[in-house]
Order: C-alpha cells, then structure tokens, then sequence
C-alpha cells in the first residue's frame, strides 16, 4: 500500500539535509528522512490551503484528545489533555525546562554519546553538565548504574533521552524504576525526550518515563512530537506533558520572549498523523526495522571491520569505526573518499571521535549504495 522504495527527489527542495553538501554528496547525516509524509497527512494540509488565512493558531480540542487517547491505548499512560503544551520543538522545551526551574551553577546529568543540542542546552542556562557515558557490551548499550547514582546525586535535572540518540538504546521498565528512585532520592527533575518513541522495534514496548508513577509524574517533563516518526520537522510542532500543575506553571512562564505560538500547519499535521496515519506508521517501522538488519549484513560483507550494534529503535545507526584506523576521523575520510555525508562521533561528546551516525531513513537502495561506497573508498586507501 505505501512504496518506501520510492523517494522524492529532494535537491533545489531548501531541505537542510539535502543542502549541506555538493551535488554529488549522499547526504546520511541530520535525522530526518528521505520518505514522503503519510497521503493522510499531505490531504489533511491540501484540505487545510482551502481556508485562505494563514493566522495564529492554538490546538484543537480534538488534537488533545486524539494524544491522550492515543498515550493510553499505546502506553497505558492516562493524562488530562490539559496537560499537554504545545511547543515549536523539543528542542525548545528542554531549554525552556532548564529556564523554569534551575539557576546558573546547577548541574544538570547528561549520558553519552548524546546529540549536540542536549549537549548544548546546559551551557545556554550558565549550567554544569555532567556526563556519563552508557555501557556497551555485545548486545549493545546499557546504563552504568553506579556511576549514574553516583552523578545524580549532585545534579538537579536529569536530561534524558530515550529511545536514546544516536545509539538506538530503549530503556526498560527495569532502567526507568533505578533512574527514577535515584531521582526521588536527590529531588532531581527528569527531562525526557521520547521523540523517537514510535519508532520502536522487534515488538519491544516504549515506556515513557511518567507513566511509572504519580509521584514520579511529578517531577517529569515529557518530549514528544510526531516530527521524526511522520518525517514533518519542518513544519515545527512539538508537545510537553506536565502532569503537575505548578511545574507546568512553571515551564509555560519560561517561554516568555522566546517561544512563540506553534506553526498552524504543523497542528494539523500532527492531529491527522496520530488520528488517520497509524497504518503508515506500521509500514514505516516494518521497513526501518529492515533496513536495520540490512544495514547490519551489508556492513559484515563488505565492511566487517565497523562494530554495529543493530539499534532497538529510531532509523540512526552508530558506528565504531576505530578498527579502521584511519589517519583522519571517519567523517572526514568517507566525505571526502566516498562523497558520503554522515554526522561525526565528536559532536556527540568527547571520546567519540572514532565514530560517525548514519541514517538509514532512505531507500533500500540508498542504503546499500552508501555501504558500497564505504567499501570502495576503504580498498583505494
């Protein structure tokens, strides 16, 4: 029913992903995707062009309903659709998280590797960030408990993102209890970007942080939006839930000169995405969930020397490339010997530089094409 083997042409298109490099450059860096938004989403927006003004807009009711609905019947997590604000990323609601309720000086816990504008947002607030790199073993990544206890009892947010970016890791129930007790104990806030939340794979469950306890509610501000899952970033629309009156309070006086009304457009699209688009959605997952495992068997026949660990969610791939050893960072080397744009492990922290991300959010036949052109740029060198 949807072709994700056919994909637009998105040069000349002002697309930020198709616009950094040259012409000749597979770009396979920035986290958007190269898949047409849902039919259902592209007719509710023609539907939407035949009002011909274009003015400030607020969400509808039914957009508040079809989320809390939506969180019940997926996660089991009931909230008051008065909950729920909406914002122009998620970006802006981890800053303005910080804003609202810690002072220059605080810390704030961060786990590594992390995408930059995590990284970034404690600086913004005069904040310290303290980071702990997860753990990796053979199966993939894991939370290092004791020094995650150990930090966190000197931080007063928790940022945390999860599904985590760029690792693909999806926290348990199990991950969440420990990092919400060890929370409870230090009187931390979480902050929890679960934008990569619908794209979870081979049947594992998404819990979204809150959903664990009222008292753990409390203390929670949730991320998310259908920017990623649905491939409509552009149009800027996003959602915190705060289930506590006060810290919503809070958080909504902290957008004061800084984050305006949310994009019209990106409303309407996200109420069809979760109303009309589910039936997308599952087909979308279904060939990201393969185009994983491709990736995976690709980079063993042709590049074995890469160590991937299949990601449990998202449509990011990290990859260590240290066996390599390359005398530049591997960004560098495969932009410029394999005309292959992919993002580099240093903006991700330090320690990373051996690393890149790859998004496979394209084409079978992109994703083997940028393999094949790892492959023969390493057999020139």
């Amino acid at each position: 029913m949807y072709d994700f083997d056919a994909a637009p042409n998105r040069l000349d298109t002002g697309s930020t992903k198709w616009s950094r490099y040259p012409a000749d450059v597979l770009p396979m860096w920035i986290a958007d995707t190269d898949f047409a938004a849902a039919p259902e989403i592209v007719a509710a927006l023609k539907r939407r062009l035949d009002h011909p003004v274009f003015g400030y807009a607020v969400a509808k009711a039914e957009l508040r309903d079809q989320i809390t609905a939506d969180l019940d019947r997926r996660f089991g997590w009931r909230i008051a659709p008065d909950d729920i604000v909406f914002l122009p990323g998620v970006e802006s609601g981890f800053n303005m998280a910080l804003k609202a309720r810690l002072s220059p000086g605080e810390k704030v816990l961060i786990q590594t590797p992390m995408y930059r504008p995590i990284l970034d947002a404690p600086g913004h607030w005069g904040l310290e960030a303290l980071h702990v790199p997860l753990v990796r073993n053979e199966q993939g990544y894991g939370l290092d408990r004791d020094a995650l206890a150990a930090k966190l009892a000197g931080a007063r947010a928790f940022l945390l993102c999860n599904p985590h970016n760029p690792t693909g890791y999806v926290y348990t129930r199990d991950d969440l209890a420990f990092i919400a007790a060890a929370c409870e104990a230090n009187d931390t806030l979480i902050i929890s970007d679960e934008i990569h939340c619908d794209l979870v794979f081979d049947g594992r469950p998404h819990v979204p942080t809150a959903s664990l306890s009222p008292e753990i509610a409390k203390r929670t501000i949730t991320l998310m939006s259908a920017s990623k899952t649905y491939n409509i970033p552009g149009l800027k629309t996003a959602f915190a839930i705060i289930t506590d009156r006060g810290l919503r309070e809070a958080f909504n006086a902290s957008r004061s000169g800084l984050v305006d009304s949310v994009n019209l457009m990106g409303l309407e699209a996200t109420l069809a995405a979760y109303r009309d688009a589910g039936p997308w959605r599952e087909a979308l997952l279904a060939y990201l969930q393969e185009n994983r495992d491709h990736l995976g068997r690709e980079l063993q026949r042709l590049v074995p020397e890469i160590r991937y660990h299949p990601p449990q969610a998202s449509f990011l791939a990290w990859l260590d490339c240290s066996a390599l050893e390359l005398k530049e960072t591997p960004q560098a080397f495969f932009l410029r010997q394999a005309k292959l744009g992919l993002y580099a492990g240093e903006v991700f922290g330090s320690g990373y530089e051996n690393f890149v991300r790859l998004n496979f959010g394209c084409t079978r036949a992109v994703l083997t094409e940028a393999v094949e052109r790892m492959a023969a740029a390493l057999s020139r060198t």
